[in-house]
C-alpha cells in the first residue's frame, strides 16, 4: 500500500510538472551567456567583446575571415567585476578594457564593487592584453580609457584615461608605469585623440558651467574652446584634425521655474577652429518640447563623418532619429525618415556609414524587435539588414568595410556574437557552444504582442508568456503576473533584451511561464520605442504618476483573458519597476493579490542624491503644488490602504536608488500591519553584478508568487 501511494504520489507530482509546463530548473534558463561590448579595430578584421558566463567575465576575440572564437582573458570566479570599454588599438595588436565599477549607477560608478566582501577590495583597473594572446597587463587604476590613433616612430600606442576627475597616459604594453598627462581645475571626462595623436580634446566640467579643452604638450597651455557660461559637451574632431564639433546646453542657474510644466530644453551644435579656439554656431535645435535634448541611448550621437559631414541624433520630429549638415552649414537632412528609434549608433572607420539597431523593418511586430540598419552619412538611403523574427543590436563595422559584427538573438536562443558580409548576407553565430548544454532552449516559448488601451487613450504593448498547455484543460483559469521594467526609458522585446539586468527578466519571465503563470510584460509610458509623446508623457514620475494607469490597465485587460484567474494577479519589477509594483500594491490590494518590489523607488521627495534646492530663498511659482503632486505620486503616501502581501528586495549597495527607500517602507509597512516579507542583498549594486546574488533573487521571486498565488483551488 506504501509503494502504491508514493506511485500516486509521484505520478501526481509529474502530471503537475506536465502540465504547468515545468521541464527545467530556474538555474538552466539563468547558465545563459551574455555578450556586451562588442567593439571592432580601425585597421583589418579584427573584433572584440565581452563575455558573462555565470558571473564569469571574459575577453573574448576573433579575426576574419573565419572569425573563430577566442578567450583571451582568464577570470574564473563569479566575483562582480564587470568588464566595460573595451577597445582594440588601431593596428588591431592590443585589447583595452576596464575591469571592476558599476557602469550602469547614477553615481559613484567608478568606486569599487566588492559582491564578495573581501577585507581587501578590488579597485577598478585598466588592463590591456595583446590580441594574439598573452598575459593580460595592468595599466594602472582608473577608468574611460582612449587608446591613441597612431604610434610616433615605432614607439608604442598611448591609453589616455581618466583617474579622480584627472587626465592620466600610459603606454598601451604597460612598458611603463602611468603618470598624469595634465591637470586642470574641475571633473575632466570625454576624452578624444585628434586623428595623428599628437593632442587630446577633453570636457572639463565645472559643476554650473562646463569647457571643451584642447591638450596640446607638456609645456603648452590647454587651449580653451570658445569658454562661455554654458555646458558644452562631446567634442568630435575633424578628419584634418583642425577643427572640432561639440553640443552646447546651458548653464546652471536662472530663477526657479515651473517644476510641473514641461519646457523645452535647448541645445546646440558649434564648430571650432582648434589652433584659435573660436567657435561658431552650426545648427540650434528647434525651441520644442520634442527638440529639446536627447535622452536615448547616445544621447547628441555626434560625429564628424567623411564628406563634411557633420552628423547627430535628435527627437525633434518626434522619433530618436539621425541627422546630417554640412559642417559649412545648411539644412539637416534627415537619414531615417520612419517612425522607429535609433540606438546604439556606431560611425564606421572610415566615417561614411551609420550603423544602428532600430525598432523597424517589415513586419508589424517589429516595433518590439531590434534589426540591425545601415545608412550613409550624405543620403536618407537606410536599409535594413537583419529582418525577421530575431533581435540584432549593437553594429560594428571591421576595419577593411568587409564585415558587420553584432550580436543576434532571438525569444529562444540567448544573445550571441554574430558576422555578415558588408554587401548583405545572413548573419553567421559565433560561439554556439558556449551555451551551456542544460540550457531549455527548446522549452522556451515565443512571447505574444499585445496591446491595450488605458483610461486616458494610450495604446500601450506588452509581451505576453503563455505556459504550454500540456495536460492542463483549457478551462482551468490560471495566476497571472504583471512584469513592469525599469528605467523607465527602457523596452521589453519580442526575445531576450539587449541588456544584462532585462535579459535576467527576461529569463525569469520564461521560468515563470513554465511553472504555469501567465506573465503580461508591460512598456508602459515613459518607456521608449513609441515615440516622444509615448516617452514624455504629461503628468509622469513623481509630476502625477501618469504611466501607472498603463499597468493598472494592464491588470484589468489580464482579468478579462478566458485562462486567468482575475483573483490571482501578482506583479513585480525592479528599481523603476519596484516603484511601479509599490505604487500598484499601495493604491489597488483588491486588483493585484502579491507583488515583489525589487529595490523600488518609495518616497519622491526623498529619492535625489541630496543638495536640494529647496533652501533657496526663491521659489519655483508650483514648488508647494509640485511638492504635493510628488507625495501623492509616491507608495508611501497610499501605505494606509495597502494590504497586499509583499516580499521586498534591496542590494545595500545600489548606486541607482538608495537603500534607505526600502528601510523607509519596511517601517512603514510593518507599522501598518501589511504581511511583508524582506531580502537584503549584501555588498551587491542596483545590477546584480555577482551571478549568485542575480539566481538567489530570482529564485526568491518565483518563490514568492508560487506560495501566494500558485496554489490549488479550494
Amino acid at each position: 500500500m506504501k509503494k502504491f501511494i508514493r506511485l500516486c504520489l509521484t505520478l501526481t507530482v509529474c502530471m503537475y510538472r506536465f502540465a504547468s509546463g515545468q521541464t527545467f530548473p530556474l538555474e538552466s534558463v539563468k547558465s545563459y551567456p551574455f555578450p556586451t561590448g562588442l567593439t571592432s579595430s580601425a585597421q583589418g578584421s579584427r573584433i572584440a567583446w565581452a563575455l558573462d558566463e555565470q558571473g564569469k567575465r571574459n575577453v573574448y576575440v576573433a579575426e576574419g575571415p573565419d572569425f573563430t572564437p577566442r578567450k583571451l582573458t582568464n577570470y574564473s570566479e563569479d566575483d562582480g567585476q564587470e568588464l566595460t570599454s573595451l577597445s582594440i588599438s588601431a593596428d588591431g595588436n592590443w585589447v583595452v578594457y576596464v575591469r571592476g565599477g558599476d557602469h550602469g549607477s547614477n553615481w559613484d560608478d567608478e568606486l569599487p564593487v566588492n559582491t564578495l566582501s573581501v577585507p581587501s577590495p578590488p579597485s577598478v583597473q585598466i588592463w590591456s592584453v595583446p590580441f594574439a594572446g598573452g598575459a593580460p597587463k595592468l595599466i594602472g587604476e582608473g577608468d574611460e580609457p582612449v587608446i591613441s590613433p597612431a604610434s610616433d616612430r615605432g614607439t608604442p600606442a598611448r591609453i589616455a584615461f581618466v583617474k579622480k576627475g584627472q587626465a592620466w597616459v600610459a603606454p598601451v604594453d604597460g612598458s611603463q608605469a602611468a603618470k598624469a598627462l595634465f591637470t586642470a581645475r574641475g571633473t575632466n571626462r570625454a576624452l578624444v585623440w585628434s586623428p595623428d595623436g599628437s593632442r587630446l580634446a577633453f570636457v572639463c566640467d565645472r559643476k554650473d558651467h562646463a569647457f571643451v579643452g584642447v591638450f596640446t604638450g607638456e609645456t603648452a597651455p590647454i587651449t580653451w574652446i570658445a569658454p562661455s557660461f554654458a555646458k558644452d559637451a562631446s567634442p568630435r574632431w575633424s578628419p584634418d584634425g583642425q577643427r572640432l564639433v561639440f553640443v552646447r546646453t546651458q548653464g546652471t542657474g536662472g530663477a526657479p521655474d515651473s517644476i510641473l510644466a514641461r519646457t523645452h530644453i535647448p541645445w546646440s551644435i558649434w564648430t571650432a577652429d582648434v589652433a584659435s579656439g573660436r567657435a561658431t554656431r552650426l545648427w540650434q535645435a528647434p525651441k520644442t518640447l520634442a527638440g529639446s535634448v536627447p535622452t536615448t541611448h547616445g544621447g547628441f550621437n555626434l560625429n564628424w563623418a567623411a564628406r563634411e559631414r557633420i552628423v547627430f541624433l535628435s527627437y525633434q520630429d518626434g522619433w530618436p532619429h539621425l541627422y546630417s549638415i554640412p559642417s559649412a552649414g545648411g539644412t539637416p537632412l534627415l537619414l531615417t525618415p520612419a517612425p522607429f528609434m535609433a540606438e546604439h549608433i556606431t560611425l564606421s572607420h572610415d566615417r561614411q556609414w551609420l550603423l544602428f539597431s532600430g525598432n523597424t523593418g517589415p513586419d508589424k511586430l517589429d516595433i518590439d524587435r531590434r534589426h540591425v540598419v545601415r545608412v550613409p552619412v550624405d543620403k536618407a538611403v537606410m536599409d535594413v539588414l537583419t529582418p525577421g523574427t530575431g533581435l540584432e543590436w549593437t553594429p560594428v563595422l571591421t576595419g577593411d568595410g568587409a564585415t558587420i559584427a553584432m550580436i543576434s538573438a532571438t525569444a529562444q536562443r540567448p544573445p550571441l556574437p554574430a558576422v555578415m558580409a558588408f554587401t548583405k548576407s545572413t548573419p553567421r553565430l559565433l560561439g554556439q557552444n558556449l551555451i551551456p548544454a542544460s540550457f531549455p532552449q527548446a522549452q522556451l516559448v515565443t512571447p505574444k504582442q499585445v496591446t491595450f488601451t488605458a483610461p486616458d487613450g494610450m495604446v500601450v504593448h506588452g509581451q505576453l508568456f503563455e505556459p504550454a498547455e500540456g495536460s492542463k484543460k483549457s478551462t482551468e483559469r490560471r495566476p497571472a503576473l504583471i512584469y513592469v521594467h525599469g528605467g523607465p526609458p527602457r523596452q521589453m522585446l519580442l526575445g531576450w533584451n539587449y541588456s544584462d539586468y532585462y535579459a535576467n527578466s527576461y529569463a525569469l519571465n520564461q521560468y515563470l511561464a513554465s511553472q504555469g503563470f501567465v506573465v503580461l510584460s508591460v512598456n508602459y509610458r515613459l518607456g521608449i520605442g513609441y515615440g516622444y509623446d509615448f516617452h514624455k508623457p504629461a503628468n509622469g514620475g513623481e509630476r502625477g504618476a501618469s504611466e501607472y494607469q498603463d499597468v493598472r490597465a494592464a491588470a484589468l485587460w489580464l482579468t478579462r483573458q478566458p485562462q486567468v484567474d482575475p483573483a490571482r494577479i501578482g506583479i513585480y519589477g525592479g528599481s523603476y519597476g519596484g516603484y511601479l509594483t509599490a505604487l500598484a500594491l499601495a493604491r489597488d490590494s483588491r486588483l493585484f493579490a502579491a507583488g515583489v518590489d525589487i529595490h523600488g523607488v518609495h518616497d519622491w521627495s526623498q529619492a535625489g542624491e541630496g543638495g536640494n534646492p529647496g533652501d533657496r530663498y526663491e521659489k519655483a511659482p508650483d514648488h508647494a503644488r509640485a511638492a504635493a503632486i510628488e507625495w501623492a505620486s509616491s507608495p508611501v503616501s497610499s501605505v494606509s490602504t495597502w494590504t497586499s502581501p509583499v516580499l521586498i528586495i534591496h542590494g545595500d549597495d545600489d548606486r541607482n536608488v538608495r537603500f534607505s527607500q526600502s528601510t523607509d517602507l519596511v517601517r512603514r509597512l510593518d507599522r501598518q500591519g501589511v504581511p511583508m516579507e524582506t531580502l537584503v542583498i549584501v555588498d551587491d549594486t542596483h545590477h546584480w553584478m555577482k551571478h549568485s546574488n542575480a539566481l538567489k533573487i530570482s529564485a526568491a521571486t518565483a518563490d514568492y508568487f508560487k506560495r501566494k498565488l500558485l496554489k490549488a483551488k479550494q
